[in-house]
């Protein structure tokens, strides 16, 4: 009367193999989970017992007690509803002994029986892959026949997202019914859905909406061949967030791993995934200002879940009006620009989010926004330094751009001719990236002697710091590689030193 099913729970990102042991004896009926379940666990015995009996299989009036091994680890969601059902079944003799060896189930369960969908397939299916022992568990691919009895089991609607880790392992199934049979009579699983056609990519704003603005378009084009932060000050109408919302078109199209990476995090969050089920288009994020430090950041009590700066991982997160977001949640930002990751730590334990994301902000001059037009400007003194202490000079020091922008001039924006489009500039922005790529640590050419004489009177002055240094240095290199240059010369230095102008204007 004892059975034990393979399953898996997700933590943050991270899919955490469970073993779920069910026991049925003699005594007063009841059903107990232990085990460190959270609200959603426990209420599985109901959704358990109503689905088995929606499928026309008995519930056993004894007493049932689950456990979810290891014990130490808080287990959470609906996803381990079918591994539990499964293990009732087998301990009451409703299924045959071994018919799940080498299965993991993960699925919620609907009170008619049906199997609805889990919230981070692609980690729940990374952890079925793996034995008890820590090993890789067999697991098939697209094309190649495996053993049937060796895979993760899986809601029919989550089958092809699953099938991106697991191949031909991932077997989709529409019910408990249905399992159940199959698991009964050793029957064939269903044939996986058929593979759809990837759908267009989603339309992007083009950038030949933008009227003018030269150096707001040659600082988005610096930022998407060099992956450098961004931050954009100007008054309101000129521009800023148009500029802002057309950078991911001049992304290109995400690698094989960095799509699976991106995948995961979104699917780990809930968010919806396009039809292939593998997402390809570089995200873009735009949290309102308002966001705490946890939907910024992620974490939460014990759930772990990814926040806006992990969902924008090689892609890019937008922060409008910049100096109205909370202090502390800006703050929060300085680790994760530097390091790529953000680790989240609580009592329960600790988890770390990939956070590799191109951050390009917009902020007025002050809080009118009229801060750069003489007499125009409303704002106390005290005013403008309480909102450009927002900002504090380490977080600033980490953008390596900081441009100016003002308003188009009505000649400009009454032009009909269009401005340079999004596919030119991605296309200069590709070729930028070549000639990065191509090049590999020694092998890069240093500074000639005006750029290096530029950079040392910058040092002398103050007005540039160790890590701006740095960030001048790699700015200038992203320009030469724009401009098809070998070496970098003054000519690019003072380019990348222009992008910065804008620095003295938001200084705290």
């Amino acid at each position: 009367m004892l059975a034990s099913v393979a399953a898996a729970t997700l933590t943050g990102a991270v899919g955490r193999r469970v073993s779920v042991e069910v026991h049925v004896s003699n005594g007063l009926p009841g059903f107990t989970i232990v085990g460190l379940p959270d609200a959603a666990v426990r209420e599985s015995r109901d959704r358990v017992r109503a689905a088995l009996l929606s499928s026309g299989l008995p519930w056993p009036m004894r007493r049932v007690t689950v456990n979810l091994a290891p014990s130490g680890v808080r287990k959470g969601g609906a996803g381990l509803d079918l591994a539990i059902a499964v293990g009732v079944l087998v301990a009451t003799g409703q299924l045959p002994p071994g018919c799940t060896d080498g299965l993991t189930f993960c699925g919620e369960l609907g009170l008619n029986g049906s199997l609805r969908h889990v919230p981070g397939m692609i980690a729940l299916a990374d952890a079925a892959a793996q034995s008890d022992d820590g090993a890789d568990a067999p697991a098939g691919d697209p094309g190649v026949a495996t053993d049937a009895r060796i895979g993760l089991v899986v809601p029919l609607c989550d089958a092809r997202e699953a099938a991106l880790v697991r191949g031909d392992g991932a077997h989709g199934v529409a019910s408990l019914a249905d399992l159940t049979e199959i698991l009964r009579t050793n029957g064939p699983w269903p044939q996986p859905p058929p593979a759809l056609t990837p759908p267009p990519p989603p339309d992007i704003p083009d950038l030949a909406d933008v009227k003018g603005q030269p150096l707001g378009r040659h600082a988005l084009e610096v930022a998407a061949a060099g992956r450098h932060h961004l931050l954009m000050v100007g008054p309101p109408g000129s521009g800023k967030t148009m500029l802002a919302e057309r950078l991911s078109g001049l992304l290109p199209p995400l690698t094989l791993d960095e799509a699976l990476t991106v995948t995961r995090i979104h699917s780990a969050a809930g968010c919806p995934l396009p039809a292939g089920a593998l997402v390809r288009q570089p995200p873009f994020r735009a949290p309102h200002h308002r966001a705490s430090i946890v939907a910024l950041v992620g974490g939460g009590s014990w759930s772990f879940r990814p926040g806006e700066i992990s969902l924008a991982t090689h892609g890019v997160l937008f922060l409008d009006e910049m100096g109205e977001f909370p202090v502390s949640a800006l703050e929060a930002l300085r680790q994760p620009l530097e390091e790529g990751v953000i680790r989240i730590s609580r009592a329960g334990g600790t988890v770390t989010f990939p956070a590799q994301f191109l951050l390009v902000a917009a902020m007025n001059p002050c809080p009118c926004g009229e801060g750069v037009f003489p007499g125009a400007c409303s704002c106390s003194p005290a005013d403008r330094a309480r909102y450009t202490r927002r900002l504090s000079a380490p977080l600033l020091d980490r953008f390596d751009l900081v441009v100016p922008l003002a308003r188009p001039d009505p000649a400009q924006l009454l032009e009909r001719a269009p401005g340079g489009s999004t596919a030119v500039s991605a296309a200069r922005v590709a070729l930028a990236r070549e000639r990065a790529a191509a090049r590999t640590g020694p092998d890069e050419p240093p500074m000639d002697h005006g750029a290096t004489r530029l950079l040392s009177s910058k040092l002398a002055e103050g007005a540039l710091t160790a890590r701006g240094l740095h960030k001048v240095a790699r700015v200038a290199r992203t320009v030469a590689d724009l401009m098809g240059v070998e070496q970098v010369g003054e000519e690019q230095v003072s380019n990348a030193l222009c992008l910065r102008t804008a620095r003295a204007t938001v200084a705290p």
